[in-house]
Formats: C-alpha cells, structure tokens, sequence
C-alpha cells in the first residue's frame, strides 16, 4: 500500500530494475531515489476499452493502483501486490507503460520519485475499494479518465494504452526465458552432468525467481529434466501447483547433437500463444533467443534480446509479451537480473 513520500525510501538494489524495451519505451535502469509500481488494469466492455481507477481518500485523487516497493521486493511483485491490495484481485501483468517521475518531499530535500507501470488483466477477484488506502472503484473510458486524473503525469501511460489497443497490441501472454540459477561448479563435480545440482546461493536464486515469476503467472512449463533446472523452477511449481512437461530437447546434450530440433520446440511453445515458461542452459540460450527474434514485431526490439555470451546469468529471467492479435507476434522484451548474496 502506499506509504508517505517524505518517509525515506527502501534500499533498491539494481538488480530489482529491469531492462524493458517495446516499440515505444526503453528502460534501461533508473537514478530515482524513491521506486514505485503498479498497473493499469484494463478490460473491453461492450467492445470499449476501459481501466480501472481508484480514488484515495488520503490525498483526495484519481490514480490508478500503485505504491513504493518493500524491501527486497522487485517492481512487477511490488505492482501485483498494490492492485491486490488496494482493489482485491490477482492480476497478470502484460505490456510495460511508460514510468512517470516527479518530485517528493525528503528529509534532506526534494527526492526523484518513479512509478513504473504495466498494462494488466485480472486474473481472478472483483474490483472492490479496501475501504482505508482507497474507498471508490470504477471502470472508465480513456475519456474518462483524462478527466478524472488527478496527476497529470498519469496520462502518459494511459495514452500507451489506448494506443496499444488501437494496434492490436494489448492483450498478450508472456513467454518466459529462464535460465537456471547458479549450481555448484563443474570442476568440483565428478558425477554425470545431468545431475549436477543447485549451489545454496542457486536455491535462493530459485525461491526468489518463484516471486517474480507469480507476476506473470506462465502456466505451459517447459523445462530440461537436468537438476540444477529442475530445481530452479520446482518452488514455483509447487506454490502455483502446475503441471511441467521436462524436455531432454532443452539439455545442453541434446541441444549440441540436433540444435534444430531444439529450435522447433520453442518455436512450436511460441505458437501456443499462452503463458509460457521455458527453463534451460546458457549453452542452449543462443537457439532460444535467436528463435524469439523471427518473432519480433518491431526492429528496434532485437536490442533488448542479448547478443553475447553468457546471455543471461543465472537464475535471470526474460519476459517477452506476445500479442495475441497478432498472431502471437512478441510486442515488448524485459530482462530481470538474478538475485545475488
């Protein structure tokens, strides 16, 4: 919920801003002093666009939900938990929206304060006000909302969304890239590869990717049967209860002997166009990622897929929005780094 801006604000290690990229934003870090999320939260109705807003008692404003971060906590479960809260739902976040910044009080001055924001749809719960940080919700139209806004710099966002849903962009599931979390070094493992496990920073790694994995909710798990990845996905597995299908095509054995069959099994994941989660190795990420750029919707967006060896570290995760409308085509690219000790 939120908390007053003069307080001063949680530590936020960098690891906990991520690199977004769609046709019309990059975010690339932050210097803000004070981090917030939360979402726009849209449905159509009768064929009509419309978001949710919420009118908070305490400063007498239309917003839309959102609030600082806790400690240790990473943006999109920081914007997930504020929705939740403030209006009771679960929400999957979708497209990244445009991050608004102004000025708050501090106690040794003014402080840059970001928003970071994220188009979204309720997954489960009824919009309801919690009756303390918000005591009025409702849906409205683009239209109405400019109007109601208290904050003009809340119609930044608002204006992506409208145009996201003019291009067919807007509603999308996410298909996730893991990488497995840090596992115990090869040179101090004699058994068969397959079975090397999980370092004790790994296991943390893998509680942590549990939580921000929950933002996106991904449902079709895909992942190589080696332990180490196993692993890395088994807490949320057991928290979400979902099924997982373990693929020997995205081994690193298997990816060396027929690199092209490893390459049809994502491209056949992409083309489920449902939330998705696939979990590998670095040697097999060049052939995930190299498939995600066939499906690319927009140039610019082949800057946000990483080119370079190791790709992602350890237990990093990369989201890429696909859009439904256009025929799973990935509209947006986010890269979360891994939690470290």
């Amino acid at each position: 919920m939120n908390r007053p801006d003069a307080l001063e604000p949680a530590q936020h290690p960098m690891q906990h801003v991520p690199r977004r990229r769609s046709a019309a934003l990059s975010d690339d870090g932050t210097q803000a002093e004070v981090l917030a999320a939360g979402a726009l939260v849209w449905r159509l109705h009768q064929g009509q666009l419309q978001v949710l807003l919420i009118h908070r008692p305490r400063y007498d404003d239309w917003s839309f939900p959102k609030g600082k971060l806790d400690d240790g906590e990473t943006l999109p479960e920081c914007a997930v938990r504020e929705v939740a809260e403030e209006v009771g739902t679960k929400i999957r976040l979708g497209v990244p929206l445009p991050v608004t910044r102004y000025e708050v009080p501090g106690q040794d001055g003014p402080r840059t304060k970001e928003v970071w924001y994220w188009a979204a749809e309720i997954i489960d719960g009824k919009p309801k006000h919690d009756g303390e940080e918000t005591d009025q919700v409702r849906w409205a139209t683009p239209e109405q909302a400019r109007d109601l806004l208290t904050q003009p710099g809340d119609v930044d966002p608002l204006l992506e969304l409208e145009r996201l849903s003019e291009e067919a962009r807007l509603r999308t599931v996410p298909f996730v890239v893991l990488r497995h979390a840090k596992s115990k070094p090869r040179s101090s493992w004699s058994k068969p590869e397959s079975e090397r496990p999980l370092a004790a920073t790994g296991k943390r790694q893998a509680k942590t990717v549990e939580k921000l994995l929950s933002a996106w909710r991904p449902r079709t798990l895909h992942c190589s049967p080696w332990k180490r990845c196993a692993e890395t996905v088994a807490p949320y597995v057991k928290k979400h209860r979902h099924r997982i299908k373990y693929r020997k095509t995205l081994t690193e054995k298997r990816a060396r002997q027929d690199p092209d069959k490893t390459a049809r099994r994502i491209r056949r994941s992409l083309e489920l166009i449902a939330p998705s989660l696939v979990c590998t190795h670095r040697p097999v990420l060049p052939l995930v990622l190299n498939t995600l750029e066939t499906w690319l919707d927009s140039p610019s967006l082949a800057e946000a897929i990483p080119q370079a060896d190791p790709y992602l570290q350890p237990g990093a995760v990369l989201v890429a929005q696909q859009a439904v409308d256009r025929g799973g085509q990935i509209v947006s690219v986010e890269i979360y780094e891994p939690y470290e000790d």
